[in-house]
């Protein structure tokens, strides 16, 4: 747990990281406060996964609505799916180990969309696999388009 030695810190966090940035890039590692930076860099990094699973909810999410309601089905739905999938591959391309993340994040954000899948659609979340039902190769492929019952 980081000390309490530098005050900035809690009353003006930008004052504080602009501070500790010019005290790194003048190699003053000893008067830099290397508790709360190091603090920092750690929520960075878990501030990037938290957006991994985001980004896979959205895209599920549309995957999902896409399979069980086909009526509504119509070019901004293919759209915003082929943006999901980009914004995801921007994502693992800015940030590539997090992609030893996949399994756990698809899982995570799996159970997000099904819910929200449930509550947009009118559908009980018991109608939606309680799994997901797709590899992340598969639901990334560009020319993937999960079919329902009724195609």
């Amino acid at each position: 747990m980081p000390d309490s030695r530098n005050p900035l810190y809690d009353q003006d966090f930008y004052a504080w990281a602009t501070e500790q940035a010019a005290l790194l890039r003048a190699g003053k590692l000893a008067d830099a406060d290397v508790a709360h930076i190091a603090e920092e860099i750690e929520s960075m990094g878990r501030t990037e996964k938290r957006e991994l699973i985001s980004r896979l909810t959205v895209l599920l999410l549309h995957l999902l609505k896409w399979q069980f309601q086909p009526t509504h089905r119509g070019p901004s739905w293919r759209l915003s799916i082929a943006n999901a999938r980009d914004d995801l591959t921007d994502h693992l391309g800015d940030n590539p180990s997090l992609k030893s993340q996949l399994d756990v994040s698809v899982a995570s954000a799996y159970r997000r969309a099904r819910r929200q899948a449930s509550m947009e659609t009118g559908h009980p979340e018991n109608r939606f696999p309680e799994i997901c039902p797709w590899a992340y190769s598969q639901f990334m492929a560009e020319d993937f388009w999960p079919q329902s019952d009724a195609d």
